[in-house]
């Protein structure tokens, strides 16, 4: 694993497609090191990597942001980090990747490390999403997606994370994740890690959901039994 200047990430990135044939694209894989769970979901463009303790319900760390796979190998930005903010902004290069995937199962090797691929969950969902709009007393309050104040929640391979953060302030505010479904309007989230409340770990949530113009619109009740309404913008870049 080598730390590269951010500059260079960008220059790779305009020498490659990534879209065409990315394995990676959303997809969703684990590593299981004893009572401690390590997922990494792949979206688009975007990528996060979080490990916690299911069996004791306890959140230990996250970080993620964009990532890069070319022939040369594989390259990931940082935006957040809930364990070290200094890392943010960092590029890191990993020139050791190999993978190997099918429709619903699937191997990585990572830098060293074996990651087993999570059957594939098709959603019309599935991306990474902004939150660009909120009810609040009644009224929707929309937001600029294109601050560096994010909450931004992927979704691929059956699995889900939120993450709240900014990236000019390196600054982690939370985060929350498991398995989702998404069926007939009728959006599912079992969780399965929560930094904030580590209570709420087990619980189901259950959502009406459509999607308008191309915005996600998101309606229930939160996990303190608040009534919820949310909007998501496909996150471009």
């Amino acid at each position: 694993m080598i730390m590269i200047n951010f500059f260079l990430f960008f220059l790779v990135l305009s020498f490659f497609n990534m879209d065409e044939a990315n394995p990676l694209k959303n997809t969703s894989w684990f590593l299981n090191n004893k009572s401690i769970n390590e997922v990494r979901i792949y979206s688009d463009n975007f990528f996060s990597s979080t490990k916690y303790d299911k069996d004791n319900k306890k959140f230990i760390s996250t970080y993620g942001g964009t990532y890069l796979l070319v022939k040369e190998g594989y390259y990931e930005v940082i935006e957040f980090n809930s364990s070290d903010s200094s890392l943010v902004g960092d590029t890191i290069y990993i020139s050791s990747i190999n993978l190997n995937v099918n429709k619903d199962y699937g191997s990585m090797y990572l830098d060293g490390v074996v990651y087993e691929k999570f059957k594939n969950y098709n959603s019309t969902l599935s991306g990474s999403w902004l939150m660009s709009g909120i009810e609040r007393g009644g009224e929707i309050r929309m937001r600029d997606v294109n601050r560096s104040r994010k909450t931004m929640k992927m979704l691929a391979g059956g699995r889900f994370q939120w993450i709240a953060y900014d990236i000019d302030k390196k600054g982690f505010y939370g985060t929350g994740g498991g398995i989702f479904t998404s069926e007939n309007g009728k959006y599912i989230e079992n969780i399965e890690f929560f930094s904030r409340d580590n209570s709420k770990v087990g619980i189901a949530l259950a959502f009406n959901f459509e999607v308008k113009e191309g915005d996600w619109h998101h309606k229930g009740f939160s996990s303190k039994g608040d009534p919820k309404y949310e909007i998501w913008t496909q996150r471009k870049q």
